[in-house]
């Protein structure tokens, strides 16, 4: 009877303490060197086999996003692994029947070394404008050939304040794959190997891939000066001055504006036609304050339509307006409307003044005459 007993010398204890204590630098496959326990020798080892995997990843779907997205980046992974080489560690024509059939059954599983167990893929960002926020994922694992059935998914943030460019992410994939193989047997028969033993030793290996994000120009704005005097129960002007902060030129663009309490208004748009990176626009509005509004700094919401440089439709960001109302009369009109009908009054009376004077000599020379 054929009985194999298979030791299998690997511990889930040891690639976690790999995961967390080891960096990786490289894309290429590197090995965490474990000593080998004392019982397992391998005095009658046949093969020295080379290669083993090579996990590739790539990045699905668009790997193009705005300012301020919160998106899941999915990546497919792939292994490409294969035995680059062997070399035979023992003379063939010096071995007996039984080291024949063992050579060639432990070549059978030496071929199982370009498979990558257990993966387990980190997405590491080293730029503060992208931050991952999903931490380790396992990806199953793969024998060569072998791509994940699903993608495996990383959640990222981007910044609302990151300038447009490339960001580079790494990605670290960590596995364990069998290092060695080592094969004891009692007997050679028709049958097989009786009382074979097979010991497999597994090692870790780690692999590192960049992929890459973008952050693509778009136009920004802020306001960067407000004027108008807006008194309570009144009307007036709202003057209002955008500049496009961001790095993509916009053309007719429309402010529109969210009045309020205390404002109200039938004139809640402006335009300011095209604007380029760092260039500013004049917006003006017509405000009227209700009466009963409070002296003090208020915020109105505002959002520009534009068209960008693909004629594409866009609406920006909430762009707050910074804008403080007076108390009734504290502008100085009142005032004015008094002193314009003290002026008309004086020249009245002027003129009233005038034309008796002129009367009056009018009079005296008609008696002089007489």
């Amino acid at each position: 009877m054929k009985v194999i007993n298979i030791k299998r010398i690997v511990t889930a204890s040891i690639l976690m303490m790999v995961l967390m204590a080891l960096p990786v630098h490289a894309d290429e496959m590197t090995t965490v060197n474990l000593e080998l326990p004392e019982y397992f020798n391998f005095d009658d080892n046949y093969y020295t086999v080379y290669g083993g995997p090579d996990v590739t990843a790539t990045l699905i779907g668009d790997n193009e996003f705005s300012r301020g997205d919160e998106v899941t980046l999915n990546v497919n992974l792939m292994n490409k692994g294969v035995v680059t080489g062997f070399e035979s560690d023992d003379e063939a024509d010096d071995n007996s029947d039984l080291e024949q059939k063992i050579q060639q059954t432990e070549m059978g599983y030496e071929a199982q070394r370009t498979t990558a167990i257990g993966i387990v893929a980190m997405l590491v960002s080293e730029d503060p404008n992208v931050r991952v926020k999903s931490g380790p994922q396992e990806a199953g694992t793969l024998a060569s050939g072998e791509q994940t059935e699903s993608p495996v998914a990383f959640n990222i943030e981007v910044s609302k304040n990151a300038p447009a460019g490339e960001y580079p992410l790494s990605l670290q994939l960590y596995y364990g794959y069998q290092e060695n193989v080592q094969i004891d047997g009692d007997n050679e028969t028709d049958l097989g190997i009786t009382n074979m033993e097979v010991g497999l030793w597994y090692a870790v290996g780690q692999q590192m891939q960049d992929l890459t994000v973008v952050v693509e120009e778009e136009a920004d704005f802020e306001v960067v000066n407000v004027t108008g005097e807006l008194e309570a129960g009144s009307e007036g002007l709202l003057r209002v001055v955008y500049k496009n902060t961001g790095e993509e030129a916009v053309k007719d663009a429309t402010v529109r504006i969210s009045a309020d309490d205390p404002f109200s208004t039938t004139d809640d748009q402006s335009f300011l036609g095209s604007i380029a990176p760092g260039e500013t626009a004049e917006a003006v509005f017509r405000l009227k304050v209700d009466e009963t509004a409070v002296s003090k700094v208020y915020a109105i919401n505002s959002e520009i339509k534009y068209e960008d440089t693909d004629g594409h439709s866009q609406i920006s960001d909430t762009v707050k307006i910074q804008t403080e109302t007076l108390p009734a009369g504290s502008s100085g009109s009142g005032m004015g409307q008094y002193i314009g009908i003290l002026v008309v009054v004086v020249i009245l009376a002027v003129a009233f003044v005038g034309v008796r004077k002129f009367m009056a000599n009018k009079e005296g020379n008609n008696g002089k005459e007489e």
